[in-house]
């Protein structure tokens, strides 16, 4: 274990604040509730946005970026949208030593203001659909917040779209949420459930809302993506229509979706171990690190040599690759300055493995001696990236172990209030409850609805709250 982190065993949360701290991802803000992203935090996110941005485009989506300030009557034109928000906002009410003659909400998301666009932008059915995304940063005033959970500042991306129908705007709806699934489970090694929310749960504004969940390695729940089919709702609210190909005026039918910086944080709960952040090799800033060791200054240049032209192969075939040539620090200090940054495999190369014509090889998901193994010279940058994508693969099934594990089925609620505490974890049981139900689970067990899956295993049984018999079932679990 990592000298300067805590047990994941012993203290979770504290845990993770210290691999954020030693992994040097992100370090406290003068202003309370906010984070600044160190380079290597950043690096990760980088990696997360171009695989995303290419996704987005691949199924026609074009970028663009609207403002940060948004007026205030902006907000309260779509009732259930500023009810949800208000306790968040950040209003802005002077500026340039004055004070405004409208006050401005600082974004907290932008249906509104996208809205105001979609309404001189959209005239006819020939407009349609309309397919934007924006990278952008957002304010919502948290009480509690978390590094990359919940910040009061944080970054993201959101997409809106604008469509003929419903039937159309459901399709792209269930199509985004599949290509978060896709990016979750292909890219971050994380096998999620795609599901929709409850009422209580679901986006303020929304006809429906749509997640991906995760499970963390302390049996708690990540929501790492959303999905929304929001109707006419805010077509509504700001007038937003079109021609049809009949001549008449029809309100647009729209979706929102998005996914943000937590994902950072679900990356570091879904993998990290005792020694710190442990990457999958598709989002790992650098996937493979090589530590030259050496004695003397003759095999120092001999090594070095060596290293170099490995380095300038990979790099040439597209690893990312980082030579550590760093004086004045000993091998095992290098060994764990990558071990904690989760660099998924790491070359060791001395003067015996010259000799002997290969380079030690050690994999960050298999820690210790036993993970350790050889790759010879020749046909050394192949190997790498074999084993670069058998590390991937290997990732995405231990946390699928992990979640299966601690996937529990129960029938009556008093088992979830029993079980709990002691047994963390992913409970899927038969679901007719409501709001009056869902806030009675919270207080009692701080346990949530999480998401009724999209995948239902068929039959029918009795709500493990209310006794009804229902056809649906749904994942409870407590939430970050």
């Amino acid at each position: 274990m990592a000298k300067n982190i805590t047990s994941p065993e012993k203290d979770f949360s504290r845990w993770y604040l210290d691999v954020i701290r030693e992994a040097e991802l992100a370090d406290s803000a003068p202003v309370r509730g906010c984070m600044i992203i160190r380079p290597y935090g950043y690096a990760i996110w980088e990696n997360m946005k171009a695989s995303l941005d290419r996704r987005f485009k691949e199924t026609g989506h074009s970028n663009a970026y609207f403002p940060l300030f948004i007026p205030q009557s902006f907000i309260t034109r779509e009732s259930e949208h500023v009810e949800g928000f208000a306790p968040e906002l950040a209003i802005v009410t002077h500026g340039g030593g004055k004070e405004l003659e409208e006050p401005l909400a600082v974004r907290p998301t932008s249906e509104t203001i996208i809205n105001h666009m979609f309404s001189k932008w959209i005239n006819s059915y020939r407009d349609l659909p309309m397919l934007l995304n924006q990278w952008a940063n957002v304010v919502r005033w948290e009480k509690r917040t978390r590094p990359f959970l919940r910040t009061t500042e944080f970054l993201w991306q959101e997409g809106h779209t604008a469509h003929a129908d419903e039937e159309d705007a459901r399709r792209e709806t269930m199509k985004m949420l599949g290509v978060y699934e896709s990016f979750a489970v292909d890219d971050a090694a994380i096998p999620v459930i795609p599901g929709l929310k409850t009422e209580g749960e679901k986006f303020a504004g929304a006809v429906d809302t749509y997640a991906i969940e995760a499970m963390m390695r302390n049996g708690w729940a990540l929501q790492s993506g959303t999905s929304h089919y929001l109707g006419t709702n805010f077509a509504r609210a700001f007038d937003t229509k079109f021609l049809d190909s009949e001549n008449v005026q029809q309100y647009v039918h729209q979706t929102s979706w998005g996914v943000s910086t937590r994902l950072v944080g679900a990356l570091i709960m879904a993998h990290g171990d005792k020694n710190g952040l442990r990457l999958p090799p598709r989002l790992a800033p650098v996937q493979t690190v090589i530590v030259p060791i050496f004695r003397s200054d003759e095999d120092r240049q001999r090594v070095m040599e060596k290293a170099s032209n490995i380095r300038d192969s990979l790099e040439k075939a597209g690893v990312r690759v980082k030579m550590d040539d760093s004086q004045g620090v000993s091998p095992g200090f290098k060994f764990n300055h990558w071990e904690v940054r989760g660099v998924p495999l790491r070359l060791e190369l001395g003067p015996r493995d010259l000799e002997e014509e290969h380079v030690m090889a050690s994999p960050r998901n298999k820690p210790g001696r036993e993970g350790k193994f050889t790759i010879p010279m020749n046909g050394l940058v192949d190997e790498v990236k074999k084993k670069l994508e058998e590390i991937q693969n290997q990732m995405l099934g231990d946390a699928t172990d992990y979640r299966d594990s601690h996937t529990y089925e129960i029938q009556e609620y008093r088992q979830l209030v029993e079980q709990l505490p002691e047994k963390p974890g992913f409970y899927r049981v038969w679901w007719d409850g409501g709001a009056e139900e869902e806030a009675r689970m919270q207080e009692e067990t701080k346990a949530t609805v999480r998401c009724i899956p999209l995948a239902q295993s068929g039959g029918s049984g009795k709500c493990f709250m209310t006794g009804r018999e229902t056809d649906r079932q749904a994942i409870v679990a407590r939430a970050y």
